[in-house]
């Protein structure tokens, strides 16, 4: 779950089967309710929670080896793309297709082709690096950067389209710091033993990389040495991932002319020339220290070096896609030593993710047509307006907020959009040209047709029917330019959610996931956008004051966690998500209450309550362990706590929990009421 700041991108299921998990339990004649059998009933719910909740799943469910972690998001993945799987199989072999299924089965068979892939080495990108091999003058560093900009690789910086932040009713260009090879400028600067052997390993891969390409091995270990020098300076120029979380300083508005004050000796117009924008008007740079930094570089930095860094960008960003010693060379740093992940996923896993990367929309079409129903869809949105009414009721009765700013929080909940499932209009791919025998061809293709299709907003009016992740993706988002959550069909799948299943184990699962998404619109960033989703403090001053007071408590909280070494949560990179976790489970119990109100309090089941059900469905729908090495990248770079502190974090917040199962004081999970954190 996330709220949408910049562009990032799997699943499917039935209603009353559990698809290869233990079976699910007995219900009353209202459906599926909770995997009671997964649970350790010998744990103290009390003291833990997390086992009591998941302990038999925990040993049962060993992570699988082609992954880095195993959770129930993952679960629902594993079995959708076994179900995209059987499509788009029977998509390659058919005649007698759609536009959609003729396109992501040519697409399929492409990548499913090895030997092809592997006949064809380093063909796909031949062109591209004559084209750096032929660089003889600074002036043809910037076609170069503009040609992989359009084929969707990110040279040194990050170019999109999208929204302006401070006038949401039109789309400007948007530049944002990038260009790093690792996950994060702090793996760059950090001076720990367990960096800098990540910062050795790093240049090794880079060498071995450089080899594939024909290098001599003393070439190659120069130019990973240049590639890590270059990156370090970029690192060394960008803001944190926790600066970059403040919207307010990401936001720095300016026109060419203005822009070229900050980067001075870079012919920016020509720049945009390249890549099919002759006038961008207004733009958003994100990060100006950056590109000044940028500017000197592509200034003062030798050609030789540059050439370096773009070939490496180049193979980076294609390797995936290639013949399988560079498919090898990349998972083995980024997969291996980063991730933990034992083996390599199989290809058809591989394919499939690119597939709904570039062309979701297309597989989109197919996954929803089998497997979400309007049942699905009708239940998920009467869910959402419940919980819409719980929030609703839980601004109008805070103690900590004045009437004014109340008023504009109301007014920002009511005009809030909700999408669910899939888009109403498609995605039309037919400009879009597939090659049965052309895997890299394809990715290629694809990327500047997704680019061209970003760039082509500008000038247009806002299109809110647009979606940013594909149907079958198992995640959700909130976006706070359009003032909107969304559910892709993927996530309101079992075990996430039943259309037929128990209140208690729906609301304590996927609604505390949609209380999530709600929630964001109200956290450290998305507070500070309006009801319209422009960035504008609707705040007074002492109300802000004390929001600010409140969610400082929550940073200290998650602060306190150590997962793994020495490693502790960081509260502020957390934060917003930390928020949103603790808000969605307060105002999914409320919504939950609020359903059952006047009704026959429902009967216990698996010997549990219906709110004891809630909150096991809410430890439930984080079950999961992760490696080692997933865990350290996790802390580093993730805005999300992980799983268990997603889980006991909240709870100690909550005496509704502690009053389900009859805590005694000596084992309460409840942290001393003075300590306790209570926004949302």
């Amino acid at each position: 779950m996330i709220l949408k700041s910049s562009r990032r991108l799997a699943l499917a299921a039935a209603v009353f089967l559990c698809y290869g998990q233990p079976a699910c339990s007995a219900d009353d004649g209202n459906g599926l309710v909770l995997e009671a059998q997964t649970m350790d009933r010998s744990a103290d719910p009390c003291t833990d929670f997390f086992q009591f909740a998941n302990g038999k799943w925990l040993a049962d469910n060993p992570i699988p080896a082609d992954r880095s972690r195993y959770s129930a998001y993952d679960e629902v993945s594993e079995r959708n793309l076994a179900n995209l799987k059987t499509l788009v199989e029977a998509a390659a072999g058919a005649d007698d297709q759609d536009k959609a299924a003729r396109l992501v089965g040519a697409f399929y068979h492409s990548g499913m082709d090895e030997a092809a892939i592997d006949a064809a080495g380093l063909k796909p990108l031949a062109d591209k690096l004559a084209q750096i091999a032929a660089i003889s003058h600074r002036d043809q560093l910037l076609p170069v950067i503009a040609a992989q900009t359009v084929q969707g690789m990110s040279p040194l910086f990050n170019f999109y389209v999208d929204q302006d932040a401070r006038n949401t009713l039109r789309y400007i260009p948007q530049l944002a710091q990038g260009g790093l090879g690792l996950p994060d400028r702090d793996y760059y600067v950090k001076s720990d033993a367990k960096t800098k052997t990540i910062r050795a390993q790093y240049v090794a891969h880079v060498a071995h990389m450089f080899a594939l390409l024909g290098d001599t091995p003393a070439q190659a270990k120069r130019n990973a040495a240049t590639v890590l020098a270059m990156e370090t300076r970029l690192a060394r120029a960008s803001m944190t991932n926790v600066e970059i979380r403040d919207p307010q300083a990401t936001y720095h508005l300016m026109d060419l002319a203005h822009f070229a004050q900050v980067d001075r000796r870079v012919d920016w117009p020509a720049y945009f020339a390249q890549i099919g924008l002759p006038a961008p008007g207004e733009m958003n740079v994100g990060q100006p220290k950056f590109f000044a930094e940028a500017d000197r570089m592509l200034a003062q930095a030798p050609l030789d070096q540059w050439k370096t860094y773009l070939r490496w960008n180049l193979i980076r960003n294609s390797a995936n896609d290639l013949s399988k010693p560079f498919v090898d060379a990349s998972f083995d740093f980024y997969g291996r030593i980063l991730a933990g992940t034992k083996e390599i996923p199989p290809r058809w896993k591989r394919v499939l993710m690119s597939i709904d990367g570039l062309t979701g929309e297309a597989l989109g079409q197919l996954y929803v047509a089998k497997y979400f129903g309007p049942q699905a869809k009708a239940g998920a949105l009467e869910m959402v307006e419940n919980i819409k009414a719980a929030m609703r009721d839980d601004i109008n009765g805070l103690q900590w907020m004045t009437p004014e700013t109340k008023q504009h929080a109301l007014e920002k909940l009511d005009t809030l959009t909700v999408k669910i499932g899939y888009p109403d209009t498609w995605r039309d791919y037919s400009a879009l040209r597939i090659e049965p025998e052309d895997f890299a061809g394809n990715v290629l293709r694809a990327s500047a047709f997704e680019f061209k299709r970003n760039l082509a907003k500008l000038g247009k009016p806002i299109d809110r029917k647009e979606w940013d992740m594909t149907p079958p993706t198992v995640n959700a988002y909130y976006n706070p330019t359009m003032n909107e959550i969304v559910f892709p069909a993927g996530i309101l799948q079992p075990p996430l959610f039943h259309v037929d299943a128990d209140a208690a184990a729906n609301y304590g699962n996927t609604g505390a996931t949609i209380g999530h998404e709600l929630t964001h619109a109200f956290d450290d960033q998305g507070r500070q956008y309006d009801a319209n989703g422009n960035l504008k403090n609707w705040w007074t001053k002492a109300d802000e004051k004390n929001f600010l007071a409140r969610i400082g408590n929550i940073e200290k909280q998650f602060d306190e966690f150590n997962p793994i070494d020495n490693l502790h949560i960081n509260g502020k990179l957390t934060e917003g998500e930390n928020i949103a976790d603790l808000g969605g489970l307060k105002i999914a119990l409320a919504a939950l209450k609020k359903s059952l109100a006047g009704k026959p309090q429902p009967a216990p089941l698996d010997g549990l309550t219906v709110e004891q059900r809630f909150f096991v469905a809410y430890g439930q729908s984080f079950r999961g362990e992760t490696r080692p090495e997933r865990l350290r990248l996790q802390l580093a770079t993730d805005p999300h706590s992980p799983d268990k502190y997603r889980v006991i974090g909240p709870l100690a917040n909550l005496p509704e929990f502690a009053q389900a199962f009859s805590c005694p004081a000596e084992r309460s999970p409840l942290r001393p009421a003075d300590k306790r954190v209570d926004i949302w």
